[in-house]
């Protein structure tokens, strides 16, 4: 288990009042961006730069890249929220960050634009890893923040849409509208911006307590809740990261499509994962809320998820593709929703949420590390494309079956 928490905070009471409109549509907007800002390059942009870079070596160039970046991640996300956690400022102890991490990230992903040699790549998505995962980091604590515990389901669920929606329009607009992957990376950068600059703008946060100091590590025996849900987390987004990122290579080299259209396969394939979440995950969030149960709503996901993941291990074709997107999406609607309510019941502490859920979302960049390795072995050593989802399929189905150890959740 990586990382923790100390003795010696100040524990504060839960938000009890309800959040409106105006906070959740701002969070959606916010993270609609940074999902954009992560994924549009992930999917299309740095498969398309390293391509561009090195043909023959584009599996393990983009490999090299993107764990490079996720190594950055790994240490970013608990330091920026540890830190966040104890900013005092009339911005409050987020915002400042928000903004910060926004500006630096959009200036990253635009030098990120301009490179033409696979450590210049690296180099500057490092650079842009560091400033998104910053802000993701912040973010993500709003929930616990301003969210009361029986409405964290529905709010988690449309602050879910976010993600899909994110990566849809970010993958559409740099398949189908931009000229080049340095527009691309402009483009993308301009709506991580603007989509932070209206949270500051429309958020207000309340006062922070104040904090002794703590450290990093959580014990497992201590808070086994916390950990049985951060390695339940690790391994579903490691069955993600296995597909994510060479899923425009499987297009290419399974499928045969052309280079240029299998960009645009990856913006319909997205397209129609979104389509199929939209029907479940505000209903699921909804649903969790009003029945206070979390675990089934992860176990049930977890298995249709692993559903359409094997479709495409079992019939690597487009057709498959597609239904595997569909199915996938439906799965992961109702996990986004309900996964992130039931991860801020967890936390050790409400005195540094941030710093806590930095460390569950080395759950979420870990896997951007050690997955493109385990990826490039599969496709390489052990079935292809095959072993690749087939091995994705089964750490999904685990993952979600953990949940069922934890005991502080319904």
């Amino acid at each position: 288990m990586l990382a923790g928490h100390g003795v010696g905070v100040t524990e504060t009471a839960e938000p009890t009042r309800r959040v409106g409109v105006r906070f959740t549509a701002s969070l959606s907007l916010a993270m609609l961006g940074l999902w954009a800002g992560f994924f549009a390059p992930l999917q299309v942009l740095l498969p398309e730069q390293v391509a561009a870079i090195d043909p023959a070596a584009k599996v393990s160039g983009l490999a090299l890249v993107t764990a490079t970046g996720a190594a950055v991640a790994l240490v970013v996300n608990p330091l920026a929220g540890a830190l966040s956690d104890r900013t005092r400022s009339r911005l409050g102890r987020r915002r400042p960050w928000v903004l910060g991490s926004a500006v630096l990230g959009a200036a990253a992903l635009v030098v990120l634009g301009g490179q033409s040699t696979l450590p210049g790549v690296a180099i500057a998505w490092c650079c842009a890893q560091l400033c998104l995962n910053t802000l993701l980091a912040v973010l993500i604590a709003a929930v616990p923040d301003q969210v009361p515990s029986q409405q964290r389901g529905l709010v988690s669920g449309v602050v879910g849409l976010a993600q899909p929606l994110g990566v849809a329009v970010g993958v559409a607009v740099v398949s189908r509208v931009v000229t080049s992957p340095a527009v691309g990376y402009d483009v993308v950068a301009a709506v991580l911006l603007l989509t932070a600059l209206g949270y500051v703008v429309a958020v207000r946060e309340q006062p922070a307590p104040s904090l002794a100091a703590a450290g990093f590590w959580v014990s497992p025996r201590r808070y086994p809740d916390f950990a049985w849900a951060w390695v339940s987390r690790l391994l579903v987004n490691l069955s993600q990261a296995l597909g994510i990122g060479y899923l425009i290579y499987f297009l290419q080299d399974v499928v045969r499509l052309p280079r240029d259209q299998a960009a645009q396969g990856v913006a319909l394939l997205v397209a129609v994962y979104t389509g199929a979440l939209l029907l479940t995950v505000v209903a699921a969030g909804w649903l969790s809320d009003r029945l206070r149960r979390r675990r089934v709503f992860v176990v049930a996901s977890a298995a249709v998820i692993a559903a359409g993941t094997g479709l495409i291990a079992a019939w690597p074709t487009w057709p498959a593709a597609v239904i595997a997107a569909a199915v996938q999406g439906l799965g992961f609607g109702v996990y986004v929703a309900v996964d992130v309510a039931l991860i801020t019941q967890v936390l050790p502490t409400t005195a540094s949420r941030a710093k806590d859920l930095g460390i569950l979302n080395i759950a979420n960049t870990l896997p951007q590390l050690i997955g493109p390795v385990i990826a490039a072995t599969l496709i390489t050593q052990a079935g292809g494309y095959r072993g690749l989802f087939a091995g994705a399929a089964a750490l999904t189905l685990i993952g979600g079956m953990l949940v069922t150890r934890i005991r502080s959740v319904a």
